[in-house]
């Protein structure tokens, strides 16, 4: 006798229970997430701590919080190209002195050409299908791309030394002096997301990301050449084992920087436009002389030395004492092309130098040294470095926004 079916009964919908969260999320990516989460929630909880300190600070000064970081500086130049387009200029608070080639007078052409093109491009598409102002959805990008350069910062530290590394790495990285400006309307945080994913997937061969992702990087900040470079001698030294992928990854990579470089020449008519623009800015790369010069003056020769400038002169000395470390640790080439190029941007640079700390904040790698300190100790003792870091960052984010006259 065959068995008796009966229809099961149908549940309403409005009574069946919730998908359970993040079932719409691939299972890898949840897996992967659930690997990451100390580290995402303790660089979270580090900068959280930081909003926390900055919110009471300009509460006492009588200051609003959001204006201070989603439209302050180099937020409006961003926002007015996104506002805008290039030959926009926004009015702007008086500043320190920029250089005797910076001023109303400039020639060449609209001096918002020294900005990339990709984050106010994602401010303005963003914003053309979401509520709020373009100032808003800058900031929440700038948020929302710091836990994911975070994650990228873990998953090369995972990589390379284990889980407790990248942990240790994310935090770091979240505890950095200037970091206050991961939450800001600025295009670091975009940046390392790129650079942090682009360099892991060339470490784990997959070239198609790792190029694409350098050509964001490229249109992203001037900075983004340290990327191109890093991915292009990786898949060239994968390429001479056969690998076409590899070759075609290394010709790509550096399209993204030099595409807009070649765009602003062409605009302004000259091959040399993009560097042009730059000089307007004071910026031209002389070696290091001015960087050495400028050393000198805040930590030996200034009678009343400025707390900020004497942070960002200490930053690139031990930025460039890490890269020694890095090379004594023998870190992948990848990384070490990377962090070498960056700072031979940064320091090498005669221009501006009060943003120096700011344009080595996507140099991570060179915090694996610490990183890999900090894991050898013991418990107590990282924990204290790891929350000295943190209140200290919190503290100097404050200093930076607030009593430093002049843009971070």
């Amino acid at each position: 006798m065959p068995p008796v079916l009966t229809a099961r009964p149908t549940v309403p919908a409005s009574r069946r229970p919730p998908p359970p969260l993040g079932a719409g999320i691939p299972k890898r990516v949840r897996g992967t997430l659930r690997h990451a989460a100390p580290a995402l929630l303790g660089y979270l909880a580090v900068r959280l701590l930081a909003l926390a300190v900055l919110i009471r600070w300009t509460h006492l000064k009588g200051h609003g919080v959001w204006p201070l970081l989603a439209n302050g500086w180099d937020s409006r130049w961003y926002l007015g190209i996104a506002d805008g387009g290039y030959g926009y200029e926004p009015a702007l608070d008086p500043s320190p002195d920029f250089g005797p080639g910076f001023g109303p007078g400039a020639s060449v052409g609209p001096r918002n050409l020294a900005f990339f093109p990709l984050y106010p491009a994602l401010v303005k598409a963003v914003a053309a299908v979401t509520p709020g102002s373009r100032a808003s959805v800058g900031l929440i990008l700038a948020v929302l791309c710091s836990l994911i350069a975070a994650w990228g910062i873990f998953a090369v530290g995972d990589r390379l030394y284990g889980r407790r590394v990248g942990t240790v790495l994310a935090v770091l990285w979240g505890s950095l002096p200037v970091a206050a400006v991961q939450w800001m309307g600025y295009t670091e945080s975009l940046f390392t997301a790129l650079a942090a994913w682009a360099l892991y997937a060339a470490m784990d061969k997959r070239w198609a990301w790792a190029a694409g992702l350098a050509v964001g990087a490229g249109l992203t900040r001037p900075t983004g050449v340290a990327v191109a470079a890093a991915v292009t001698v990786a898949a060239l030294l994968a390429a001479r084992r056969g690998s076409r992928p590899a070759l075609a990854a290394a010709l790509v990579a550096p399209l993204g920087w030099l595409g807009y470089v070649g765009w602003v020449g062409l605009r302004l008519g000259r091959w040399d436009g993009y560097f042009a623009v730059q000089k307007e800015w004071s910026n031209e790369w002389d070696g290091g002389s001015v960087t050495l010069r400028k050393l000198r003056g805040h930590l030996v020769y200034a009678e009343e030395p400025k707390l900020f400038l004497v942070m960002v002169s200490l930053t690139l000395i031990v930025a460039a004492a890490l890269f020694a470390l890095c090379l004594a640790d023998r870190q992948p080439v990848l990384l070490l092309v990377f962090s070498g190029v960056l700072l031979l941007v940064v320091l090498g640079s005669g221009g501006v130098y009060f943003p120096r700390a700011r344009f080595l904040l996507p140099g991570f790698p060179l915090l694996l040294p610490l990183a890999l300190a900090i894991c050898r100790a013991r418990r107590h003792v990282a924990a204290l470095v790891l929350a000295g870091a943190a209140l200290s960052s919190a503290w100097l984010g404050g200093h930076m926004l607030l009593i430093w006259n002049g843009p971070p």
